[in-house]
């Protein structure tokens, strides 16, 4: 399916726009070669997400109410980061556009699941020729459900892992723990220091150990945390957010 005459509100993470523009720009370029027809709305702000898990959940109003106005009117909201997406879907709330921000919640979506689950994609016109390991961030796995539980005794199931398998000369590496966490965390790594490390290290070892010459996943933030760990060992192994993989022509 494309994406018709869809009208699709892009909403950027902050780290991204900060640090990884070309994310941003790829997931754009990628919902454009799908047919959607793509707004980015220029007085987006923060979700609220860094105040909210670090105990402010009080103080983020501001964020609420300028996201919610600028993103009024929209058929469907994307982002290319499950984190924020959840933060969104399950706290965004207006004192003066309830409505608005009830819409807003059932209407956004993390990039993956709305290629998946809403454009019906089957079939991407990329080509990656690495072997690649994904890494399952718990905010998409486990609160928007983008890939199956292993602790669960169902079937197995990864949104973006559908999507990487239509990329031409990609080839997905198999991890020996397919849903461990990094060890980011958002304020965690601040908190705790070493534990996250140790955390992220762990995660790394496991890519590195089954031959990945590249780390992607559908949140930056993650692999930015990843990235640290691999600059640090001066590894050759690089990271990059699946949107940059999904657009990547031959």
């Amino acid at each position: 399916m494309k994406g018709g005459n869809l009208k699709v509100g892009l909403f950027v993470p902050c780290y991204v726009d900060q640090f990884y523009p070309q994310v941003a720009i790829a997931t754009l370029q990628l919902l454009e070669k799908l047919g959607v027809e793509v707004v980015y709305p220029p007085t987006q702000t923060c979700c609220g997400q860094p105040m909210a898990n670090s105990g402010f959940a009080h103080l983020t109003g501001g964020c609420n109410e300028l996201v919610t106005r600028a993103f009024l009117g929209l058929d469907y909201i994307v982002c290319p980061s499950g984190s924020c997406t959840l933060h969104l879907k399950e706290h965004l709330h207006s004192d003066t556009l309830p409505s608005a921000a009830d819409h807003i919640r059932g209407r956004i979506y993390e990039l993956t699941e709305f290629l998946v689950d809403v454009l019906h994609v089957e079939k991407l016109d990329a080509y990656f020729p690495h072997k690649v390991g994904v890494h399952q961030s718990c905010h998409g796995q486990r609160g928007l459900h983008l890939s199956q539980m292993t602790e669960l005794v169902a079937p197995v199931f990864s949104k973006p892992g559908k999507l990487l398998n239509m990329v031409e000369g990609l080839e997905l590496v198999e991890l020996d723990r397919t849903d461990e966490c990094c060890g980011f965390g958002g304020t965690f790594c601040v908190a705790e220091e070493a534990v996250s490390v140790k955390m992220g290290k762990d995660r790394v070892a496991d890519h590195l150990k089954h031959g990945a010459t590249y780390i992607t996943g559908a949140d930056m933030s993650c692999l930015m945390h990843m990235e640290g760990i691999l600059r640090r060992a001066r590894s050759p192994v690089q990271v990059k957010h699946i949107a940059e993989i999904l657009n990547q022509a031959r």
